[in-house]
């Protein structure tokens, strides 16, 4: 008679090892898919357990977005402006990639916490300028973070991904009658992903410099 196996010993709980397995189901299954109750069962405990960590789902997600705001921190002061926001930018870029799953919730979060605001803070700071008032800057903002939204979600989410026709035009004809589109369609593989990245990123930041 083989032996029995030990029963897998549970973790103990915190709020570290509940924020990363929230974020591992979010990033598995989508953020919809997240709740106490699937979180109980994955880490093995009653999900009334869990609001002693947390009070309630919404103080989770902004732990899980505190979280990739600490995975994407503000570069550090010495290199230009321009180089600071190219660095972030690709720090943000690389967030959305690493939490797929999560992505919809941390470009649509008010960011209205204390580590948002902060977070937020020190992004504004990097629009330098004695000439710009908070007008201006608000208009600079919003157009980069338009942009890293828009290019983060279509990469993490996928277009190819999206819901398609019922009855899609074949290939063969919609390459005769609709050639603008097909025609660039072929480069858009996920192998481009990061050159046009890159390539609109510095476009944008041609503009903010041209502002400052």
């Amino acid at each position: 008679m083989p032996p029995r196996k030990s029963p897998r010993k549970r973790q103990q709980l915190s709020q570290e090892l509940i924020v990363a397995e929230a974020m591992t189901l979010a990033d598995e299954e989508g953020v919809d898919a997240l709740s106490f109750r699937a979180l109980g069962r994955r880490l093995s405990c009653e999900a009334m357990s869990l609001y002693h960590y947390f009070p309630s789902k919404q103080h989770l997600i902004d732990a899980l977005v505190s979280t990739c705001l600490a995975e994407t921190p503000i570069p550090e002061p010495g290199a230009s402006p321009r180089d600071r926001m190219a660095e972030l930018a690709r720090r943000y870029r690389a967030t959305i990639l690493r939490h797929p799953g999560f992505s919809p919730m941390l470009v649509t979060h008010r960011l209205n916490h204390r580590e948002g605001l902060a977070w937020l803070d020190q992004v504004v700071g990097l629009l330098e300028s004695d000439r710009v008032g908070y007008d201006r800057k608000a208009v600079l903002f919003r157009v980069l973070s338009y942009y890293l939204t828009g290019a983060g979600i279509d990469e993490a989410m996928g277009y190819r991904k999206g819901s398609g026709a019922a009855e899609p035009v074949p290939m063969e004809t919609a390459a005769k009658e609709f050639p603008e589109i097909m025609g660039i369609g072929a480069h858009f593989g996920d192998e481009n992903h990061e050159a046009f990245f890159e390539k609109g990123l510095e476009v944008i930041l041609d503009w903010i410099d041209s502002e400052l």
